[in-house]
């Protein structure tokens, strides 16, 4: 009884901000997500990742070993999409891509993460959150775009968030506490934000072509975890860093895929992206919960 009432401690919180952003975004169809957007790439992420990984004490070995290990999750998300993209009879493989590739660690997966694990989560799922950030700004371009640019990179502030904190990680150099105070709090405001404007995001994105998108969507939640559990059975994982590394597998496609796509790709290609990230997301509302039942259960 005792992990029933874990995984409702778990869930609920995240579940039911989405839902504070769905109702918002039903009511007001004019509401806007673009401060928060701006404030989540700008300021948000780059606290989040600052906090969770100088301030926790996350050893510089266990980063590199789980971006080690998801940076494998992702290339094999990416092989089983184009797969099935490929029997889909995509008309744009490539652009179609990185729904696949790059799941929503941060906005769902991060807060998922700390409140199944503690604070002693966090470490683990901001060395993820770290690598799907920098994919979406290097791979989702080039994929989305069809070609490579350093202008978005160099203008991402969580990138040069990454290289600072990993330095300061690498050299176990110490925040001041009024840092670690100021990240702490700009992190739980950043992960309520998110989270509301995940739901609000599900009140705007259509579903253009409901066979294509389930199929995928369903290979998205279903193969992520699987994918997932293949990385710890073959490099015999153990505790909580393996139920993160689960739990961060399975999450659906993330929006800012949509948000990249809608920048560089074309319409029709934009409109399959969004339906994926839609299905994926209300199909993780069933998958989800079982994947961290699991990871309560078996990976403390």
């Amino acid at each position: 009884m005792e992990i029933y009432i874990k995984l409702f401690e778990v869930l609920f919180p995240v579940f039911f901000v989405i839902g504070i952003g769905y109702y918002i975004g039903k009511k007001d169809k004019k509401f806007n997500t673009t401060f928060i957007t701006n404030f989540a790439a700008n300021v948000g992420s780059p606290a989040m990742i600052i906090y969770a990984l100088n301030v926790k004490n996350v050893s510089f070995s266990v980063f590199l070993d789980y971006f080690f290990y998801y940076l494998l999750a992702i290339i094999s998300f990416a092989v089983v999409g184009i797969i099935f993209l490929f029997f889909l009879k995509s008309k744009d493989i490539i652009r179609e891509l990185p729904p696949f590739m790059m799941p929503n660690t941060g906005n769902m997966g991060f807060p998922i993460c700390l409140f199944a694990y503690g604070h002693e989560g966090l470490g683990v799922a901001a060395a993820i959150t770290a690598l799907i950030i920098l994919f979406h700004f290097t791979v989702g371009v080039f994929l989305a775009d069809r070609k490579f640019s350093f202008d978005v990179i160099l203008k991402s502030p969580a990138f040069y968030t990454i290289i600072f904190s990993v330095i300061l990680l690498y050299y176990e150099i110490k925040l001041p506490i009024f840092v670690e105070n100021t990240s702490f709090l700009l992190m739980y405001a950043t992960i309520f934000l998110i989270l509301m404007s995940l739901g609000v995001a599900l009140t705007r994105l259509k579903v253009f072509s409901f066979k294509k998108s389930f199929i995928s969507s369903l290979a998205r939640v279903i193969i992520g975890p699987a994918i997932g559990f293949a990385i710890i059975h073959y490099y015999n994982l153990t505790g909580f860093a393996a139920g993160v590394l689960l739990i961060q597998c399975s999450m659906p496609s993330a929006v800012l895929n949509f948000l990249v796509g809608s920048l560089y790709s074309p319409k029709e290609t934009v409109d399959d992206v969004a339906s994926m990230i839609f299905v994926s997301t209300v199909l993780s509302f069933i998958t989800v919960p079982i994947i961290v039942f699991i990871a309560l259960k078996y990976f403390i």
